[in-house]
């Protein structure tokens, strides 16, 4: 290539953490377009790729809206830079030359702070957010900013205005992609980049990336800073990767997991490790399982949820059963916190902007201005205690298992297009599996294991005690080898070609 020194997506995970290398995983852009990582390639040429592609994937029919706001100057420009890094071999980490891009609730600059309205962000940016900052700081490509629900307010993605439309699931076109990190999972399932960053409240990471048939991530409460993102609801979202593969999560976790002086949420955490991630095996770990909670889900995704539990046990893991208190006070205390503090810090909006907002986000913004200042200290005591229990389970065990989502993802209907989607019953079936973590601050992974015999992706979760994200990792990259195929999605842009 001219004589200079080529740069390829390699095997990068085991190059960080297992020695002696073995085929554990593939690079993050190599497991993203299914080749073995041994194509080489420089950064630029990737990015010129990639710019066709985005050029290309929103004049499709119908459009899949993954990516709202990227600038084609600003891609090249970092690709060359870290295409010369490597020319000259000194790229500035795993991540150096990687394509990523940031929900719309980050602020990366030059783009416009939308988060998913069309009233915010009325100029551009100037300052990133600490996650942006960070992955410029490791050499990522940031190729702009993903699509996402209005204001996190729903777990469809289902966003009709004028700035955003309804991103599409790669999988199936016709069926959304959840939310509200929605652009990102697609972004991710359709090959435009292996990594995206979203932000979890109540599943927001973890639904999307279960319905897009990717990994995600949701760290500790604190664990990635959330500075520079609309703090929508400050007791309950977390910061987290949305990958093609869970050594690509790893990765991006090692890089972004750290104290931020801009962040108080996050300046007590230990240091974060991925200790035993690469052990050949399970044994020693136990994995507690709540067989009432876990089978409250579709009879197809609980057939193969199961046999996924099983295939944890043939690699040494025992399961044991436990019991996950109140789980029906959690549910209505977690939505009374996310929601009142969603009204709380939207007050000003909701007045002055109402008529701009979707139909969705007026009537879950009402619905939090029912809740009273003693249905919030109440809620908040009822987190108190789910944290107690969770510390008694933790000594017993090391995880818990659950299905990812209790459905497969929805069908967008004609109407959602124009008006929107609302549907209160779904919302809440679809945060069953996820609103403990939110609500009590633990980690969660979502890895997919499976699809329905429509051909909708599966996912299955793993959570683990405050900090242990290590755990998670590990067991997730197990849970990888269980699925024995992965199909190809409807939409998927191959960017290495």
């Amino acid at each position: 290539m001219g004589g200079t020194t080529v740069w390829c997506y390699r095997s990068i995970l085991t190059r960080l953490l297992c020695q002696p290398e073995a085929d554990l995983a593939s690079s993050l852009s190599a497991r993203v377009s299914g080749i073995s990582g041994s194509g080489k390639l420089t950064p630029s040429q990737v990015a010129k790729n990639i710019i066709a592609v985005l050029e290309d994937c929103d004049k499709s029919t119908p459009p899949l809206r993954a990516i709202v706001q990227w600038d084609q100057e600003q891609i090249m420009l970092m690709a060359e830079a870290s295409t010369a890094r490597y020319r000259n071999k000194c790229p500035l980490s795993y991540l150096d030359g990687i394509p990523v891009c940031l929900k719309e609730e980050f602020k990366v600059v030059p783009y416009y702070h939308r988060v998913g309205t069309v009233y915010l962000g009325t100029e551009p940016e100037t300052e990133d957010a600490t996650v942006a900052k960070k992955l410029r700081e490791a050499g990522a490509v940031i190729i702009g900013v993903s699509n996402m629900h209005e204001l996190g307010t729903g777990t469809t993605g289902c966003n009709p205005n004028r700035y955003h439309k309804i991103p599409r699931n790669p999988y199936k076109p016709n069926h959304f992609t959840g939310g509200s990190s929605s652009g990102s999972a697609a972004a991710v399932a359709a090959g435009l980049c292996p990594v995206a960053i979203g932000t979890d409240g109540g599943g927001s990471v973890r639904i999307p990336a279960s319905f897009c048939g990717v990994v995600g991530l949701k760290g500790t409460f604190g664990r990635i800073s959330g500075h520079g993102s609309l703090p929508l609801s400050y007791s309950t979202v977390s910061v987290g990767p949305i990958c093609t593969s869970v050594a690509d999560a790893a990765i991006v976790y090692s890089i972004l997991a750290e104290p931020d002086p801009l962040y108080p949420y996050g300046l007590k955490q230990p240091k974060a490790t991925l200790s035993d991630m690469c052990a050949p095996d399970l044994k020693g770990l136990k994995l507690g399982v709540d067989w009432t909670f876990f089978k409250a889900c579709d009879a197809e995704i609980l057939s193969v949820c199961e046999k996924a539990m099983e295939y944890l046990q043939n690699l040494g893991a025992s399961v044991v059963e436990v019991s996950l208190p109140e789980m029906e006070e959690v549910k209505i205390a977690h939505a009374i916190c996310i929601l009142s503090e969603m009204r709380d810090f939207l007050q000003p909006d909701f007045n002055k902007h109402f008529q701009e907002m979707n139909l969705e986000t007026r009537a879950s913004l009402a619905l939090g201005s029912q809740f009273t200042a003693l249905d919030y200290i109440t809620a908040n005591r009822q987190r108190t205690r789910s944290m107690r229990f969770l510390r008694e389970i933790f000594t017993t065990v090391n995880c818990i298992l659950t299905p990812a989502v209790a459905s497969t993802a929805p069908r967008i209907h004609e109407s959602d297009l124009l008006t929107g989607s609302s549907n209160i019953s779904f919302t809440m079936r679809s945060m069953r599996f996820m609103q403990l973590g939110n609500f009590t601050g633990i980690p969660g992974l979502v890895v997919p294991i499976g699809y329905s015999t429509a051909g909708l992706p599966i996912g299955f979760q793993v959570m683990a005690k405050w900090w242990d994200e290590a755990v998670l990792l590990r067991i997730g990259l197990k849970l990888e080898q269980f699925r024995h195929q992965t199909k190809k999605p409807t939409i998927h842009y191959d960017i290495l070609a």
